[in-house]
């Protein structure tokens, strides 16, 4: 295994990870996201294409929130591989860097590695691709809080002795989420004030001892909500391309309505960087941030006002 030390076993090994796969996050669970191996402190896992995580039906592209919830729970379970199995943890921060656009059809790989542990932290990387590691689709690192809570989902019900929900995305199109399943699937809407809303469902759910929300799903919204206020202030035609985006989790987010919204910090003719909030009851108190860049595409027309 490589650069993983000092891990505590006080567990055998292989009943860890059968725990880690009977007791996983509800959002886990339905999507599909499968842990394919595990070694001490790592993680592969896969996750298979389904239309319902497109995020854009003209290329059939997926959403970049999935590959960001896919890596958030991928570098959790490696975490959990390096631990004992007795404490909860909770993502600190998560920084995503898309390398590629997922080709469409094709399930999705990751291989985590949680690289260092201390008393209360947790340190990992990991690589999504499709093919090869070498040719990634993005790659992340993030930190974990060890203790987070007092809850232990790994000695909770397994995820198949509940009534889970199903991931689907109702038909609108009329709607500003027409062509992004996924959104519509997180049930995403757009107030007239132009602050995004994502409303409490089980489907979101990460922890559900708390319950709270799937930490993967908060950066999803985050980066729809920068997507969807990036592209309505500048007033482009195209959608912006994500290229990075660094999300701090500062509170969980609990069983309760989300919100978000975007301020531009920087612009430039072809990167803008972004920076966006998430709250639930006080917008003073946020629940997570999210720095990133986008860049900006190209049109024809924009070609021709160039030549």
């Amino acid at each position: 295994m490589s650069g993983t030390s000092d891990f505590n076993s006080s567990l055998p090994f292989d009943e860890l990870a059968r725990a880690i796969r009977g007791r996983r996050s509800v959002y886990g669970t339905i999507s599909g996201l499968r842990l394919d191996r595990t070694a001490p402190g790592e993680a592969w896992s896969s996750l298979p294409y389904r239309p319902v995580f497109v995020g854009d039906i003209r290329t059939g592209v997926l959403h970049g929130g999935v590959v960001t919830a896919m890596l958030d729970e991928s570098c959790g379970m490696a975490v959990q591989l390096a631990l004992d199995g007795s404490s909860a943890i909770a993502t600190l921060d998560l920084r995503i860097d898309y390398q590629k656009p997922a080709t469409p059809g094709l399930d999705i790989h990751a291989h985590s590695v949680c690289t260092r542990v201390t008393r209360s932290i947790a340190f990992v990387r990991a690589t999504a691709y499709q093919h090869s590691e070498s040719d990634p689709v993005a790659t992340a690192t993030a930190c974990f809080m060890i203790g987070a809570n007092r809850t232990n989902m790994l000695k909770d019900g397994a995820m198949e002795d509940r009534a889970l929900p199903v991931l689907e995305a109702p038909d609108d199109p009329s709607g500003p989420f027409a062509i992004s399943p996924f959104a519509r699937c997180l049930g995403i809407r757009v107030r007239e004030d132009d602050t995004l809303v994502m409303p409490f469902s089980p489907k979101i759910i990460g922890n559900p001892m708390l319950p709270a929300i799937h930490g993967g799903i908060t950066g999803a919204f985050l980066e729809t909500t920068a997507i969807v206020g990036v592209t309505r202030e500048l007033g482009v035609s195209a959608l912006p391309k994500p290229i990075g985006l660094t999300i701090n989790y500062l509170r969980s987010g609990r069983a309760l309505d989300c919100y978000a919204n975007v301020s531009i910090v920087k612009q430039g003719r072809r990167v803008v960087a972004f920076e966006a909030k998430a709250w639930q009851d006080d917008p003073a108190k946020p629940i997570a941030s999210a720095f990133g860049h986008f860049m900006l595409r190209q049109t024809p027309e924009a070609d021709e006002e160039q030549v």
